[in-house]
């Protein structure tokens, strides 16, 4: 069965599992920088460029590859805002 390519709220309810791959691109990445970007691309899987959902026998698996838009959004949002 395929997976979906889309965020799917209903789905989410039933996610009781989660994996994160990485673009090609981001192989230079540190393994503290992955752990931050996958817990923070988890954390809002709506704003991810690519999610998937796989059926498993007790809900969802939530599948996100990380992307280069993902790390620029991710860190331009960890960044505090600039006072004026």
């Amino acid at each position: 069965m395929a997976a979906e390519e889309k965020f799917d709220s209903r789905k989410e309810t039933l996610v009781n599992e989660s994996r994160t791959n990485w673009d090609v691109a981001l192989a230079s990445l540190g393994d503290a920088d992955k752990a931050w970007l996958a817990t923070a691309v988890h954390q809002s899987p709506e704003k991810a460029a690519k999610i998937a959902y796989e059926r498993s026998h007790t809900g969802f698996i939530r599948e996100i590859t990380v992307t280069v838009a993902d790390v620029e959004r991710l860190y331009s949002e960890r960044q505090p805002a600039a006072t004026h």
